[in-house]
């Protein structure tokens, strides 16, 4: 992990895209700038790197939602510009976990819950719960959750 904080990577990122005149990255990364401002006027407190990258998380699901709902509607620019967002959003997330380490932690997740003895619902909650917290910011909580559901209805 960089010793930076992500609030100074974020700046120096910005930045670099002023300097670099890239105006679709310098847009995505002044948006996110703003989006954790808001929080810390919200909240009256400076953010941690946690903090921040949960705000990254949202943004990088709101960008997936969109991509999904332009792509139904035939918006291919829109999609592609969101798409383009959705890359810069994700370099301030921890590395992506590969298809292996998924399946190894819903795999576990599921025999963890049944070791339990919880079934339907309840299973489903505490194998999301604890897939949160192994993979938080490295997957997409939305796919992991189709997974989770296909393979618990076997």
């Amino acid at each position: 992990m960089m010793s930076a904080s992500l609030k100074a990577r974020i700046m120096d990122e910005i930045k670099a895209a002023m300097r670099a005149k890239d105006s679709a990255r310098l847009g995505t990364l002044r948006f996110l700038q703003a989006a954790i401002k808001q929080v810390e006027i919200d909240t009256r407190e400076e953010l941690d790197d946690a903090a921040i990258q949960r705000i990254v998380e949202k943004q990088v699901k709101q960008r997936r939602e969109s991509i999904t709902a332009f792509a139904q509607a035939g918006r291919t620019e829109s999609a592609a510009h969101e798409e383009a967002e959705l890359l810069v959003l994700q370099e301030f997330l921890p590395q992506q976990a590969d298809a292996a380490e998924i399946e190894a932690a819903v795999e576990a997740a599921i025999k963890d819950a049944q070791a339990q003895g919880a079934t339907g619902p309840a299973a489903m909650g505490k194998i999301m719960a604890s897939l949160k917290a192994a993979l938080a910011g490295r997957a997409d909580m939305s796919q992991l959750s189709a997974m989770v559901k296909s393979k618990l209805a076997g």
